[in-house]
């Protein structure tokens, strides 16, 4: 699965020395957004209304996830600890940049239940912010989030693939598509995270911590076995010389920019 580096922007890390802090404020940011717009949805907004609209969380939700993969300028972004896990395994990015990385997701999420919750006057504060909550039992619970955490890396790694140009143009259409669809088939027995930072986020603000080990575990698990599936059953094989050539000198780059990150010394010279 070479040229993941290229796709989403880990060699970027290398260009310049501030790069890594850049990137890593792109995911604060990123997550600031997902959990205030995406957790305003769950909450219930009228006196009238036993519960939030499902299909209002799940476009909210799954809108943002688009409108941040479409338009944030940082190739490197995912959002997600369970996508950002899933790339340990795929010897895509080294355990110290997953560490970097997943710390400052959570606390981009925190930031924006924060946010959410300065937003809004006190009597809106009893909805708890969009806190997941399980509905079926843990057992059941951790399968649901399993899935989830699967069907989203798996179309993660499905459209970043250097080798399916033709998917590229309806990436961040095709990630968001998944969020909603996880959304609407799951959200009334889990809460439907898909998302640990998210769920992390909106536990912290509203100290709730019921099951929350479901929402970290599951997903995990999902994309794991996703991105293991997709890279030894479903990677697109290069065509053509041509192809074979960009896929050995992606392979070559991530391997150098691995050894950099694992412990190399930055070179002041690079431009």
């Amino acid at each position: 699965m070479g040229g993941f580096s290229e796709v989403l922007g880990i060699n970027e890390f290398k260009t310049k020395r501030e790069s890594i802090w850049k990137a890593l404020l792109a995911e604060f940011v990123g997550n600031i957004i997902l959990n205030y717009f995406g957790c305003a949805s769950c909450m219930m907004i009228a006196p009238n209304v036993a519960k939030p609209n499902l299909v209002l969380i799940a476009l909210s939700f799954g809108l943002s996830v688009l409108s941040l993969f479409r338009h944030w300028p940082y190739k490197w972004r995912t959002y997600n600890p369970a996508v950002t896990i899933a790339m340990l395994y795929q010897n895509i990015s080294p355990l110290k940049a997953i560490l970097y990385y997943v710390i400052v997701q959570c606390i981009g999420a925190i930031v924006g239940s924060g946010l959410l919750m300065a937003s809004l006057p006190e009597r809106y504060h009893d909805t708890k912010m969009g806190v997941t909550e399980l509905s079926v039992p843990a057992g059941n619970g951790i399968i649901v989030e399993i899935m989830l955490g699967f069907i989203l890396v798996f179309t993660v790694f499905g459209v970043v693939d250097i080798n399916k140009h033709e998917v590229k143009p309806i990436a961040a259409f095709a990630i968001g598509v998944s969020v909603v669809i996880g959304h609407l088939a799951t959200v009334d027995y889990t809460g439907s995270s898909m998302n640990p930072a998210r769920t992390f986020g909106a536990s912290v603000i509203n100290n709730d911590w019921e099951d929350h080990w479901v929402y970290w575990v599951g997903p995990i698990i999902g994309g794991i076995i996703a991105g293991l599936l997709y890279k030894y059953v479903f990677a697109a094989p290069p065509t053509g010389p041509l192809k074979i050539i960009e896929r050995y000198t992606a392979v070559v780059t991530d391997e150098k920019e691995l050894q950099r990150l694992a412990g190399g010394k930055q070179d002041e010279s690079m431009p």
